[in-house]
């Protein structure tokens, strides 16, 4: 909590020294048209199969489109990822791919890429809008609507258990944009419910056996609990886990509900052990090379580009599995 609070003091301080909300560099950087672009990619992470499927398909993009590809790890550090965007301004690449681990944290790399001259368009997910905007700091997000695929969620898990459920909420990590709008939308959308009660929620970080801990705990604080929801699917394995090792059946004393798409979360649903999964893209290459293409032609960039997901649950999982990640 206390390198949190650190953090976003950082952020707030590096922001009113960049300028932010202070008219500074008010015009957006422009991106030159030629046949070879150098540009980075921040990634977050690489420890799930989410982040590597979405690597992979930057990377592969890159080398067809001949460009080079100053890419980046942060290691699940805010700070890490700071630095990152440095180095790469300090490398001069002509526009940088940023996938924000922390909605404010990152605030202060957005605006040094500005105040540099160079693009910056966000994948997967946001920073904080009161802190920078889409058009005027950034070109624009691409990514999926989060606070949807919360609503979706919470929709399926209404349904099958006829809107009487006890619910553990494993949520993504704290801070960031996915975690903060898919509690939203799925909260929201149990409001009109009654008789669906959140018993417990905490962060389980987006990973696997972080998500296993967390749900054993909250499996024994909560023995009455009969449905979990996780943030994403690599959570939604752990809990499985976690369920198995109570002595309980997933899937039927605890039915479950996550979003990613993953193909392990696939393979659980024609297992009979999760109930749905609300798709979420990690393929983000050719969309977001094909803006960045448009935006150096000076064609006017939505300040989201959305992506379409679909959702898998028993009647499609086995059909759609092949084309997951």
């Amino acid at each position: 909590m206390l390198r949190r609070t650190l953090l976003g003091l950082a952020a707030g301080a590096a922001c009113l020294a960049l300028g932010v909300g202070a008219g500074f560099a008010a015009e957006l950087p422009k991106l030159e048209q030629k046949a070879k672009y150098k540009v980075g990619f921040a990634q977050t992470e690489s420890n799930n199969p989410w982040r590597i499927a979405q690597t992979e398909s930057m990377k592969a993009e890159a080398e067809k489109l001949g460009y080079q590809l100053v890419y980046t790890d942060a290691a699940g550090s805010a700070a890490k990822q700071v630095a990152d965007v440095n180095s790469m301004i300090a490398q001069k690449v002509d526009l940088i791919f940023l996938a924000p681990r922390e909605e404010k944290p990152l605030i202060p790399a957005v605006m040094a890429a500005k105040k540099a001259g160079i693009p910056v368009i966000l994948l997967d997910r946001n920073v904080d809008q009161k802190l920078a905007q889409a058009g005027k700091d950034y070109v624009t997000f691409i990514g999926s609507d989060f606070v949807d695929e919360g609503r979706r969620a919470a929709e399926w898990l209404i349904g099958a258990t006829n809107g009487k459920a006890k619910i553990i909420q494993l949520e993504g990590t704290t801070g960031s944009s996915p975690a903060n709008d898919r509690r939203k939308g799925f909260e929201e959308a149990l409001k009109s419910h009654p008789g669906m009660e959140i018993v417990a929620s905490q962060s389980g970080d987006f990973a696997r056996d972080k998500g296993r801990q967390v749900a054993e705990t909250l499996l024994q604080a909560h023995p009455d609990a009969t449905a979990i929801y996780a943030h994403n699917d690599e959570m939604a394995m752990g809990a499985i886990a976690a369920i198995e090792a109570a002595g309980k059946v997933p899937g039927k004393d605890i039915v479950l509900v996550s979003i990613d798409g993953t193909r392990d979360a696939l393979q659980a649903i024609i297992d009979g052990k999760l109930g749905a999964t609300v798709e979420c893209n990690p393929r983000f290459g050719p969309k977001a090379f094909a803006t960045m293409a448009a935006y150096a032609k000076g064609e006017k960039i939505p300040a989201w580009v959305k992506n379409d997901d679909k959702f898998f649950d028993a009647s499609n999982a086995r059909e759609e599995i092949a084309n997951a990640y």
